[in-house]
């Protein structure tokens, strides 16, 4: 017996693909990141001379208003000192203006007046520094703000320059972020930038100005980032809130013009971004694009495209360069809402 194989040519199968138009795109995207509002500054409020803790007006949490009195000291001691210099310069004072007549008079010499005259000079000083201090026992808030902290309670001894409060300015409002190094070599191309912070019932958008960006990254390549809310700052933002930023970048005119195609229509080809581009035979060949970013609805924006040409949105993975392929026109029912 003998056996005889049987040979049957393969049938040469074409792929189906789904085409489209890039859209030209001016470049711009915005990109979305996470930060928190903060405090623009954090104050330690102290007072300018030492003494016992005899009021405290406020507590942790309060709202306080620029001038509004926190605390005071108790300035009996420094009154005493005010009082017993008073009396020295009121008879020294009565002294200069005896010696000043004698003075016009040519009856003292004028080495002796201008003694009289320094001296009650440098009393007056000590005086002022004396009523000084006792100015210095009552504590103002230097800002509006919320009391985060009260480090002492009423009858402690407090020291000069003592932080007895810690202060939130909330006079002003700043965004802390951390941003990749792609978006900052993109920082020249910034253009307007937002946040969102998100409330029962609404979105609250409010516009962000550039501070700073750290010039420095950390351990997983992120630059810290500091955003000022432009004044007026909306009252519902309290230190402490997530908010999404959103930067607007502006479209980079220095690579050409630019195309909007969907993402999955860009594929890697050793190392090389590219798209395959259906020729009026048919026949696919891959073309080399250079990718900028993902647009606000998820396309991705490149150059080296025309608004002309066809390029193949689905089926990428299975071609080949130079495969005759067949256009599907429009979804079948099969491909229901046209997803493949």
């Amino acid at each position: 017996m003998s056996c005889i194989g049987e040979h049957s040519d393969r049938a040469v199968v074409s792929h189906h693909v789904i085409v489209v138009n890039p859209v030209a795109s001016n470049g711009s995207c915005v990109k979305r990141l996470a930060g928190h509002i903060r405090e623009a500054s954090q104050i330690n409020v102290a007072f300018k001379t030492s003494g016992q803790l005899i009021e405290i007006n406020v507590k942790e949490g309060d709202y306080v208003r620029a001038g509004q009195l926190l605390a005071r000291l108790d300035d009996s001691d420094y009154k005493l000192g005010v009082e017993a210099y008073q009396l020295q310069y009121d008879q020294l004072s009565e002294e200069v203006n005896r010696l000043r007549a004698l003075h016009d008079a040519k009856t003292i010499s004028g080495n002796d007046f201008e003694k009289a005259e320094t001296g009650l000079k440098q009393l007056a000083v000590q005086l002022q520094a004396n009523k000084n201090k006792v100015a210095y026992t009552r504590l103002y808030a230097p800002c509006d703000g919320y009391i985060q902290k009260v480090n002492f309670e009423k009858t402690e001894m407090v020291d000069a320059g003592t932080p007895v409060f810690s202060l939130l300015d909330t006079k002003h409002f700043e965004v802390e972020l951390m941003i990749p190094n792609q978006l900052l070599a993109q920082q020249q191309d910034f253009g307007a930038i937002e946040g969102c912070v998100s409330l029962p019932g609404e979105n609250l958008v409010f516009p962000l100005s550039l501070l700073s960006i750290s010039p420095k990254a950390d351990a997983n390549q992120l630059y810290s980032t500091r955003l000022l809310v432009k004044a007026p700052a909306p009252k519902q933002l309290c230190a402490g809130m997530n908010v999404e930023v959103r930067i607007g970048i502006n479209g980079d005119s220095g690579v050409g013009e630019l195309y909007a195609v969907p993402l999955h229509a860009v594929f890697d080809n050793h190392g090389v971004s590219c798209v395959w581009v259906l020729g009026s035979d048919s026949v696919v060949s891959a073309r080399e694009v250079k990718y900028q970013h993902i647009d606000e609805h998820g396309n991705a924006v490149v150059s080296g495209v025309s608004g002309d040409d066809r390029v193949v949105k689905a089926g990428v993975e299975c071609l080949t360069e130079g495969e005759k392929v067949i256009v599907i026109d429009k979804a079948s029912e099969r491909n229901v809402g046209g997803l493949i």
